[in-house]
């Protein structure tokens, strides 16, 4: 398309697909985040109760199998310097253990023990309980966008791989 055929668009108010396409790709993101981010006061309360700041509990999520302190460390978008401090809490806590890797015994992993492990799962089933805005959708609904962000996250597992 010319560029003078663009500008003619622009001013007729007409949009392209590709330009309609990401603007609704945008508007469901941002209704997505509104919904997920209103949670933000409940999640942190929850992971208050068991006595853990945030970035504890994101380490505890991360760990369902034993990690380097590096990798934690992308995951968490820190230092490696914050996941020393992260980790020491969580393992004075009995939460986690460091042990050395079999390939390397200079690698420290970061392995849950069953009681960071049986933490980990309540706290996760506490804040699987789907809040109003959701629960209040019609189970058609839940089908429909359970399916749609089942596609979304296999999208998450294929760039990770």
């Amino acid at each position: 398309m010319e560029y003078a055929d663009l500008v003619a668009m622009a001013i007729s108010g007409k949009q392209t697909t590709a330009k309609r396409r990401e603007d609704l790709a945008g508007e469901t993101w941002s209704l997505l985040q509104r919904v997920v981010f209103s949670q933000r006061p409940k999640w942190i309360a929850t992971i208050r109760e068991f006595d853990l700041a945030p970035p504890q509990w994101i380490a505890l999520q991360a760990l369902g199998e034993p990690k380097p302190m590096g990798a934690l460390a992308k995951v968490l978008a820190c230092d490696s310097s914050n996941v020393t401090w992260i980790t020491d809490r969580l393992e004075e806590r009995g939460l986690l253990v460091r042990q050395a890797a079999e390939h390397d015994r200079r690698v420290k992993l970061l392995v849950l023990t069953p009681e960071g492990r049986r933490l980990r799962d309540r706290i996760e089933r506490r804040l699987g309980e789907a809040p109003l805005p959701i629960a209040s959708l019609s189970p058609s609904d839940h089908r429909s966008l359970r399916e749609i962000l089942l596609r979304a996250a296999e999208q998450l597992d294929r760039a990770a791989e």
